[in-house]
């Protein structure tokens, strides 16, 4: 009798310390106080002013917000730089849980991801090199070698524009310092970049470049989690987003890095 109650007692134990060791937050999301979930956050740290290294630290609007949010909302965030065209993928092989990078919000990404509320109306613009008188406009990219960044919109409207306007070839970079620096060396006549960044660093750094003509469309960013997954998480970053409009917050961030 008493090694049947001696092995009761063994098996009550071992399901009390399995039922405790199963604890781990899982996918349930931050609850604020005393630490919540982290989630992974893909960015693409070479896209000022929405994200860039700078003494060692991540800065720009895209850090800055989701930074905010998660702290609106009781969750923990880890950076997980990328390049641009690697941060769809890695959502859909389950290495990311978010997604934010200056990422327009775009009729075949909404295939594959679900976005937030759009947090930064922006547009793309053509750039050339400051003494190119030539082109003004779209019309004028006929025969011309266009720059344009993997994966993003204004690779997707160097496409659309090949066969409408006459573009004689496209060059594909994987970073933005290398799509300027072609059209600044002369090996590129053109690149397509969103206005706000490439403004920026216009603004801020020597390029040797100018922004030229109207802008090309009307594009607007949204924060993105994969599409059917994590509606939870989602629902907490357009809480969190629209809480730092109601404060002023998001104001606040934006004005430091633009002009508005």
């Amino acid at each position: 009798m008493k090694k049947i109650k001696f092995l009761s007692f063994l098996i009550a134990l071992s399901l009390v310390l399995a039922a405790c060791g199963t604890n781990n937050g899982g996918d349930e999301g931050g609850t604020g106080e005393g630490g919540g979930t982290t989630y992974t956050v893909g960015t693409d740290t070479t896209y000022p002013p929405f994200e860039f290294e700078e003494g060692g630290e991540y800065k720009g609007i895209d850090i800055d917000l989701i930074n905010a949010i998660a702290e609106e909302e009781g969750f923990e965030i880890e950076l997980k730089p990328m390049d641009f065209g690697g941060i769809i993928p890695a959502l859909q092989a389950d290495q990311l849980d978010v997604a934010i990078a200056g990422m327009s919000i775009t009729d075949d990404r909404k295939e594959k991801v679900d976005f937030s509320d759009p947090y930064f109306d922006a547009g793309l613009t053509l750039v050339v090199s400051e003494d190119n008188n030539d082109i003004t406009s779209i019309e004028d990219l006929e025969g011309k070698t266009v720059a344009v960044k993997n994966g993003t919109t204004g690779a997707d409207k160097a496409e659309e524009l090949k066969d409408e306007v006459g573009i004689a070839e496209i060059r594909q970079f994987n970073d933005s310092p290398s799509m300027f620096q072609e059209v600044a060396n002369g090996n590129a006549d053109v690149l397509i970049e969103d206005y706000p960044v490439i403004a920026y660093q216009i603004k801020t750094k020597d390029l040797g470049l100018k922004t030229v003509g109207d802008r090309l469309n009307g594009d607007q960013y949204g924060i993105a989690v994969l599409k059917g997954e994590n509606q939870e998480l989602l629902e907490k970053i357009n809480s969190g987003l629209q809480k730092l409009r109601d404060s002023g917050e998001y104001d606040e961030i934006i004005n430091t890095y633009l002009e508005e």
